[in-house]
């Protein structure tokens, strides 16, 4: 399969990576200039296991623009608010039997990307897996290999051979996909715990695990996570559990599968970049607007998000 990786920060250098040393023929595409600058110098990545143990892997980096070669898949990995941006660059890559692949945090990005692509070609999803971007060319990918999991939907919630084919390249390189069929659920139920982890752990400088070891935290995520279920049943979406199972999977991951990791979101406000808040917690306050609802905790952590933004930037907060 050929395989373009459009943002090649940790996500998408972690997909394209071990993608590529399964045999698939991978290129990754980036527009951060320390970022490709890193990459060519080095002629590779540099990629730790937890911390140990770096290699230099062999990668092909291009701005998009400077690649011109058409391919099946292009692996959408940047912010969601930059996805037009990138898609736009990579258009001249599209013809009618290109597939996009998203496995962003938040929601909106499939609705971007339905400007270039049908939906019968966009496969969604959702990613399980810890990684940390250290600096420019230089990836910690968390956990043993065979860490993590991803979960895949067609937009069009019909699995073509494609999606198969796709789902059998994760399985070689030990991705562990789930094909699922039920698209706003499956998307939603990464959203929750994304609200809850990313958000309060960027606004208290925290890991997932410290913030599972506070007193009151079954409560805190009941409150963030029964407001948007409210959301999401009045937008018709199909939750694949209920209310509880959701907080108890939050609980869980945080006390359990990732006590030491700094969510992607706390990541980037350590590092000085926009956040994606408003397409996580800012989504669930849009969609209760649809209908004519509020979600007032959702709201205002939105607010503190921004707020923190803002105060780093004027250096008050660090």
């Amino acid at each position: 399969m050929k395989i373009a990786v459009a943002g090649s920060g940790a996500m998408g250098l972690r997909y394209g990576i071990l993608l590529q040393e399964v045999g698939n023929d991978v290129h990754f595409l980036d527009t951060w200039d320390e970022n490709l600058a890193a990459i060519k110098k080095n002629r590779g990545v540099k990629v730790w296991r937890d911390g140990e143990n770096p290699r230099m892997v062999k990668v092909n980096v291009y701005r998009p623009e400077e690649f011109n070669e058409k391919v099946d898949l292009i692996i959408v990995f940047v912010k969601d608010m930059h996805t037009d941006e990138m898609m736009n660059k990579c258009k001249h890559l599209i013809d009618k039997d290109t597939y996009v692949l998203t496995n962003q945090n938040g929601i909106g990005s499939v609705e971007v990307i339905e400007k270039y692509v049908s939906k019968d070609r966009i496969i969604a999803g959702t990613a399980v897996i810890a990684t940390v971007l250290n600096g420019p060319g230089d990836v910690d990918f968390i956990g043993k290999r065979g860490a993590g999991s991803v979960n895949l939907v067609n937009v069009t919630e019909k699995p073509d051979s494609f999606t198969y084919e796709l789902v059998e390249e994760m399985k070689k390189a030990q991705m562990n996909p789930a094909l699922k069929t039920n698209y706003k659920g499956t998307l939603w139920t990464k959203l929750f715990l994304n609200a809850v982890a990313n958000t309060l752990c960027t606004l208290m400088n925290i890991t997932m695990g410290t913030f599972a070891s506070y007193s009151n935290c079954k409560e805190l995520t009941e409150r963030i996570v029964y407001e948007a279920y409210q959301v999401a049943e009045a937008d018709g979406v199909k939750l694949e559990q209920t209310r509880e199972e959701i907080v108890e999977h939050i609980l869980y991951v945080s006390k359990y599968g990732n006590p030491l990791h700094y969510p992607s979101m706390h990541q980037d406000m350590s590092t000085g970049r926009p956040t994606e808040v408003d397409y996580i917690n800012g989504a669930i306050v849009k969609t209760a607007k649809k209908h004519g609802l509020e979600a007032p905790t959702s709201a205002l952590l939105v607010d503190l998000v921004h707020l923190r933004e803002e105060m780093r930037e004027s250096k008050v907060l660090i």
